[in-house]
């Protein structure tokens, strides 16, 4: 598989939910290991499928890669069912947004369902740094970014460190 192009804001296909898949199959798997792929020579630590174009509700994960062995999560159709009273924030870098650092304020832990690529529906309680990543993908199916989730006046700062001028 090839490395995909990875959308950059302000393309406006970053701002649309995404749709369910319903299922898997080979093209779903095949969509996967691509974005999987992506990711690692991005290098990031999540990608949802609407930041390389494909409008679905999907995403890969991998929060060990970097300090240890891959251990690489596909999420199909998730959907939060609990998340906790207790939050935390902290910063959130981006593949679509890169250069921009924000501090993002989330729940420190969620309960999220999904279809795996085995076609069974899963169920995890993820914490702390999983689940703040899963969050910011589930986010993406949802036509949701990062500067989404700040104040305006940090939003403001953000744009326009993210649009130097003579960088276009």
């Amino acid at each position: 598989m090839a490395v995909m192009t990875i959308l950059k804001w302000p393309d406006p296909r970053l701002s649309v939910a995404s749709a369910p898949l319903g299922r898997t199959s080979p093209v779903v798997a095949e969509l996967a290991d691509a974005m999987l792929e992506t990711m690692y020579a991005a290098p990031g630590r999540g990608l949802a499928a609407p930041q390389v174009g494909v409008m679905a509700r999907m995403f890969v994960m991998d929060m060990g890669w970097k300090d240890g062995p891959a251990d690489p999560w596909v999420m199909i159709d998730p959907v939060v069912e609990w998340v906790s009273d207790g939050t935390a924030a902290g910063p959130e870098a981006c593949l679509s947004l890169p250069g921009i650092e924000a501090e993002v304020t989330r729940p420190t832990e969620l309960d999220v369902r999904w279809i795996g690529l085995d076609g069974e529906t899963h169920r995890a309680r993820l914490e702390g740094f999983e689940a703040i990543c899963a969050q910011h993908e589930i986010d993406h199916l949802n036509g949701i970014l990062t500067l989404d989730r700040v104040s305006q006046a940090a939003r403001l700062d953000l744009v326009s460190a993210y649009f130097v001028p003579g960088t276009e």
